[in-house]
């Protein structure tokens, strides 16, 4: 197939750093490409990929401290759609920000929504905008917003050899993410100093979250135990989780997906979390780690933590959350999708029976 991705351009494909969103755009497009596809990336022009490369801006935002953000990815929108008759279909990671266009311009289209949809004006958008399809990244995801035409759920994928298994840990216990209150470092924080063993916390502060991180996070890290690393690249986070008795993930929000657990499991390493959002479809209670909704019941489960078995983690991470099952998930959609619209051309309409219809990944392929 021709496709067209089109990531956002706050961080490069892949991101040197911190940047969920750009991460797994790099890893499905990459996947694709290897597959045969004719793939078309538009993101900044630092971007590494193996597919065709468009950029309307040399480099990424945020980096960058590009004052108007918003322009760069006005003119992308207006690259995609001059070139649209190149492809089969277009695949946007740019929430909604298309969708004026894309209504009007008649070419098959994809959008994955990566972020939270629990604010008070989506289900407004959505309603109006219920033409437009759309994939949720966990089942969760979509609860605020079934208003959407939701074509299924495919939840992220990772390339297998981007982490090595670590079969052994160290004594210590990890924090990967935002330093932001939803993330709730200061609640790993507790939970390591209870239990007595080290943390050691890889985390990006955004310049809006500078006050709070100065504020509230960093009278904390001088307790002992507590180590603040700072961003890391994939070599530092293989190093940092893999080797850790068990990643951190106390979140305090609706969680559309967490990419930090599945680079985890990845590496061999559990999880401790709480439950929100997400967080039941990615983690079994238990066998990959533990879901808890209090400090002391997250400290006994740092103290259980030899009952999970590293390999059965990487099993899990192989079999549900690669990039080879994330990128046949999405042809199969990208297939459908093609197919309606041509049945739409020749007159013959669409059966809406599918929005709003939850689909685990391992069901697309056979819905």
């Amino acid at each position: 197939m021709r496709i067209a991705q089109v990531a956002p351009l706050y961080e490069s494909v892949p991101p040197a750093l911190y940047g969920g969103t750009e991460r797994v755009v790099s890893y499905l497009t990459e996947e694709l490409v290897r597959q045969g596809h004719e793939v078309t990336l538009f993101a900044s022009g630092d971007s590494v990929t193996k597919a065709r490369l468009i950029s309307p801006c040399p480099h990424s935002l945020r980096l960058n401290e590009v004052p108007d953000q918003m322009l760069p990815h006005i003119m992308m929108i207006d690259q995609v759609f001059e070139r649209a008759h190149e492809f089969d279909i277009m695949h946007f990671h740019i929430d909604y920000l298309h969708f004026p266009t894309t209504r009007r311009a008649g070419f098959p289209n994809l959008t994955t929504l990566h972020g939270r949809l629990d604010l008070p004006q989506l289900p407004e958008l959505y309603r109006e905008f219920n033409d437009m399809p759309v994939i949720s990244i966990s089942n969760a995801q979509r609860e605020p917003v079934r208003e959407a035409r939701w074509e299924g759920t495919v939840y992220h994928g990772l390339p297998g050899n981007l982490y090595g298994f670590h079969e052994h840990a160290e004594r210590y216990l990890a924090f990967v993410g935002r330093a932001s209150p939803e993330k709730r470092l200061d609640r790993a924080i507790e939970i390591a100093v209870a239990s007595g063993i080290e943390l050691r916390i890889a985390a990006k502060v955004d310049p809006t979250e500078t006050e709070y991180f100065r504020s509230t996070i960093e009278p904390l890290l001088n307790q002992p135990g507590i180590t603040y690393l700072g961003e890391v690249d994939d070599r530092g986070k293989d190093e940092v989780v893999g080797n850790a008795m068990a990643l951190l993930f106390p979140i305090d929000w609706p969680e559309p997906f967490g990419l930090t657990m599945i680079e985890a499991l990845a590496c061999g390493t559990p999880v401790i979390a709480w439950g929100g959002g997400s967080v039941p479809e990615v983690l079994d209670h238990g066998e990959t780690g533990f879901i808890c909704d209090a400090i002391d019941e997250a400290v006994r489960a740092v103290h259980r933590i030899q009952e999970i078995d590293r390999a059965h983690c990487r099993r899990v991470f192989e079999d549900r959350f690669s990039a080879r099952r994330m990128a046949a998930d999405y042809v199969h959609i990208y297939e459908r999708l093609v197919k309606e619209h041509g049945r739409e051309k020749d007159g013959h309409g669409r059966d809406h029976s599918r929005s709003g219809q939850l689909l685990h990944p391992r069901d697309i392929l056979t819905s």
